[in-house]
């Protein structure tokens, strides 16, 4: 079998691996060969990016409206709402 021997891990990288080797029950090599195998089984999952590919997932929208504009239109919204009206009164 081959080894390989990766230097100068940054600590946080390395203490995130070992927790995660941990909750796998697994040593630090056996992790980093799971990672690698995933990846390697199927790099397509791992090229994309998570936050845009979450955006394109969650129906995001362009707005061309500025910040101040967006906050009037929830707050009119929200003032024409009947939900405390005395007709609709949950509490008393």
């Amino acid at each position: 079998m081959a080894i390989l021997q990766v230097r100068d891990i940054d600590d946080r990288l390395y203490s995130s691996l070992k927790m995660t080797a941990k909750s796998e029950n697994r040593s630090v090599s056996q992790e980093v060969i799971s990672i690698i195998e995933k990846y390697l089984s199927n790099p397509a999952l791992f090229k994309s990016n998570p936050t845009k590919e979450f955006i394109s997932l969650s129906g995001s929208w362009d707005d061309k409206r500025n910040a101040d504009e967006i906050i009037s239109s929830i707050k009119q919204t929200r003032s024409k709402s009947k939900r405390f009206d005395k007709s609709n009164v949950i509490f008393d």
